[in-house]
């Protein structure tokens, strides 16, 4: 019986290196690709704590973390009820904390991006979702490996052009192995083209509406706003109850999720830290206020 890992992917921010870039400003501009990672006999348990959610909500419409976080469309009524919507975002932070599954991801700095490439490639730069798949794809296939697993994708459907992308990088994976340069890539240890072929299995899109795309549309917010501000408490949260690949990979740097031309990037610090297992990690703060408790 084959065994799977499955890597739901949500998509944030702008694609495209340099649409709508402005290097002169001071504030997070990123692109990204990831959500969570599940193993398919622990799915079911996820989908059924979503479910039963939704239940005590009386919720039949999709959880869209953008709606959540600013009381728009289906969510206009959190922004009435102080009380109601602190309790609801506690509810909401409690399932996604106690699911059975991971939180993984490759964010992109597009300044950072702009500044280490544009100078050697110009217009030719690839698209931000190139180097964000085969990234995250990569390390969620690692993982999946050290579990004796295969790896399924599913990616949130966009517009015809993009998912034709997106399934020509899945096969490129299968047919090439990863697409970056051999020596700059060779610190990450990266897997040859036999092991991709090995581990991937399958790529699918998936809509808006299937409860494993909004639970990653949740989850990535947070570790996008965590590569600028480790004190954003949605991103501590997560920290703190170890839902990140980081916390169970041997490197971090090499493994987990990849903050990918950040180096110009000085991330907000939580002011007292905690020592855990794999280092020092923000310690969480004091009693959340209600829009501290979701991405």
């Amino acid at each position: 019986m084959i065994t799977r890992f499955n890597l739901y992917m949500d998509d944030s921010g702008t694609r495209h290196p340099d649409r709508h870039l402005n290097l002169a400003a001071n504030r997070p501009d990123w692109f990204a690709l990831g959500g969570v990672l599940v193993r398919d006999d622990d799915e079911a348990v996820c989908r059924t704590m979503y479910q039963e959610f939704c239940e005590r909500w009386s919720i039949d419409y999709p959880l869209h973390s953008e709606e959540i976080r600013n009381h728009k469309k289906n969510f206009r009524w959190l922004g009435n009820d102080q009380e109601k919507r602190f309790e609801f975002l506690t509810d909401l932070q409690h399932m996604l904390l106690n699911m059975p599954l991971l939180g993984m991801a490759c964010v992109i700095d597009r300044c950072g991006y702009h500044r280490r490439y544009d100078l050697r490639y110009g217009r030719q730069k690839w698209s931000l979702c190139r180097s964000a798949f085969a990234i995250a794809v990569e390390r969620a296939s690692k993982f999946a490996r050290e579990d004796g697993r295969k790896l399924d994708v599913y990616v949130e459907r966009s517009d015809r052009k993009t998912d034709e992308r997106i399934e020509n990088y899945f096969r490129e994976l299968k047919r090439s192995g990863h697409p970056f340069d051999p020596t700059n890539a060779s610190k990450y240890t990266p897997l040859d083209q036999v092991s991709f072929r090995d581990t991937l299995y399958d790529l699918k899109m998936k809509s808006k509406t299937s409860p494993m795309m909004q639970i990653a549309d949740l989850y990535l917010y947070p570790m996008c706003k965590g590569g600028y501000d480790q004190t954003y408490r949605p991103y501590s949260a997560l920290v703190e109850s170890r839902k990140l690949l980081d916390h169970h990979v041997s490197d971090p740097a090499a493994l987990g999720i990849k903050y990918y031309c950040f180096e110009n990037v000085v991330p907000k610090l939580s002011e007292t830290k905690e020592t855990g297992a794999d280092g020092d990690v923000p310690a969480t703060p004091g009693q959340p206020s209600e829009e501290d408790l979701v991405g």
